[in-house]
């Protein structure tokens, strides 16, 4: 619509210019605001939906997400009050209402008229009903000190001795911490990223002054009493007959160099609620200073059965006959990772043979997201019925390419990659607890790249044990549905109580109740 002609103010009477003036320049606000909020919802649409978002890292897409959401809150905001008696609340501001867990504590404030009085001299009012709004409200985290009081009481009579109740059991005895003050360090660093010298900096503003030195003496003191607990954990995990794993790189100082070093956590994960499997999901991290495949075939010892991970070919050794540890082991490859290959190189070239490859793979993943949740024989029939044709069918056009595809063009390494994982790519149609990918795992590896990206590195290689012996507890419970904090709480109070060894179940996260 073309913007309305300019209005000659000399035309309107002088006691009336004030308010067409101040009309106009609403109108105007409301114009540029709303332009402002058509630029920024398509940029909004381009982060979504534009093809320069798959290059995005998840992080810097959320970082986006936040900045673009926040300018646009900006700018109705700005709506609002240019208009506020045409603009309706926005439907962002509702989305929460009722929906305040029942267990948060209540402050009431009883907000009373100015006055009770009836306005024709009745007398007074009697209240006939009410209106309850509940909002929420945040008090940055409460610092107080634990005081244990200990009276000794002695006979007026006799002189046999003083009676005093005994010292509370502590997790560092003597030290200023209780172990609620070190779960939530530890919590802070592993589950929320936050360094060390970061969490110091934010006690310095209450006051409480805790080099980071220290904090990182109470992590590793919980890293020791915790250690039982995490080799349970690992025991549990690999008593079971599939389980996924993956590495990932975790940067250590070298100080003899002055520059970092790559170490590698390995994770080794459990879930099976894919096909309803009883046996909860749990994944314990271990630190090696290298990708070597011997130290995958070392965190193995004692585990017999399927192993689901990606084609990384230091794997190889754990299905030789020669396997240290156990029998060879049955590798189930990750379709994820041959449609990732293929859409690297669609991504870059538009190659119509890639296109056809990523329809093929994602017909499979249509049936795969129909049958999860069922049990392994119902999952094994269908994919019998309906996959087992499809992966026939794909490994023949597979072939086809490579006879037509130079194998040293970018393509051509790419098929070569899926054929070399052919065998383990074709596990998941003979077990119906297979997954088709190693996703979980690589899920839950993800928060250790953000603590890895806030950190930079650990300071040492024991630092990174300690950073895989908390990340395991921590990522566990999360998986389980238990908040970390009540958890690690909980586990060290008992262990500084004594927790006896025979009853380490007990300890696990997934037995935890509030």
């Amino acid at each position: 619509m073309p913007d309305a002609p300019p209005i000659d103010l000399s035309a309107i009477p002088e006691s009336q210019r004030a308010a067409v003036l101040a009309v106009l320049q609403e109108n105007g606000a409301l114009k540029e605001a709303n332009r402002r909020l058509e630029h920024l919802v398509a940029e909004l649409n381009h982060v979504v939906h534009g093809k320069r978002s798959e290059k995005l890292s998840d992080d810097d897409r959320q970082l986006a997400f936040e900045d673009l959401e926040t300018a646009v809150a900006e700018v109705e905001t700005r709506r609002e009050q240019a208009a506020p008696s045409t603009q309706t609340p926005r439907a962002t501001r509702q989305r929460n209402l009722g929906h305040l867990p029942a267990d948060l504590p209540r402050i009431e404030r009883v907000i009373e008229p100015a006055s009770l009085e009836c306005p024709c001299g009745c007398g007074r009012m009697h209240q006939i009903g009410e209106d309850r709004t509940e909002r929420l409200d945040i008090v940055p985290a409460q610092l107080r000190v634990l005081v244990d009081i200990r009276p000794k009481y002695a006979c007026r009579i006799c002189s046999d001795g003083v009676t005093q109740a005994p010292a509370a059991p502590r997790l560092i005895e003597g030290g200023l911490p209780t172990e609620g003050a070190i779960a939530h360090v530890l919590v802070s660093k592993f589950a929320d990223h936050l360094p060390f010298y970061r969490q110091g900096q934010i006690l310095a503003r209450s006051g409480i002054q805790v080099d980071r030195s220290t904090l990182a003496d109470w992590a590793g003191t919980a890293a020791f009493h915790l250690g039982p607990v995490v080799d349970r954990l690992a025991e549990h995990i690999k008593s079971s007959g599939k389980l996924f794993m993956d590495e990932t790189t975790a940067p250590v100082l070298d100080p003899g160099r002055g520059r970092t070093k790559t170490g590698y956590l390995w994770a080794l994960a459990r879930d099976d609620r894919g096909w309803g499997g009883e046996d909860p999901p749990g994944v314990v991290f271990t630190y090696q200073p290298s990708r070597a495949g011997a130290h995958a075939e070392q965190i193995l010892q004692g585990f017999d059965g399927i192993l689901q991970l990606d084609g990384y070919t230091g794997y190889d050794r754990l299905t030789r006959p020669s396997r240290k540890g156990g029998a060879p082991i049955t590798v189930a490859h990750c379709w994820a990772h041959a449609r990732r290959k293929l859409k690297e190189v669609f991504d870059r070239d538009g190659s119509e043979i890639a296109a056809e490859g990523l329809r093929r793979i994602a017909e499979l993943y249509r049936i795969e997201a129909e049958i999860r949740g069922m049990g392994p024989g119902q999952r094994l029939s269908a994919r019998q019925a309906r996959s087992a044709p499809l992966v026939a069918e794909f490994g023949d056009w597979l072939q086809a390419q490579r006879l037509r595809i130079s194998a040293k063009s970018r393509l051509g390494e790419k098929l070569t990659y899926i054929h070399r994982q052919w065998g383990g790519l074709q596990t998941f149609l003979h077990d119906g607890r297979v997954e088709m990918d190693s996703n979980a795992v690589e899920n839950l590896i993800r928060p250790i790249a953000l603590t890895r990206k806030n950190a930079l590195f650990a300071g040492h290689d024991e630092g990174g044990r300690t950073w895989a012996r908390i990340a395991s507890l921590i990522a566990t419970a999360k998986i389980n549905g238990v908040a970390p904090f009540a958890y690690l709480k909980a586990t060290l109070e008992a262990i500084a109580a004594g927790h006896p060894a025979s009853r380490i179940d007990e300890l696990l996260p997934w037995n935890f109740t509030p």
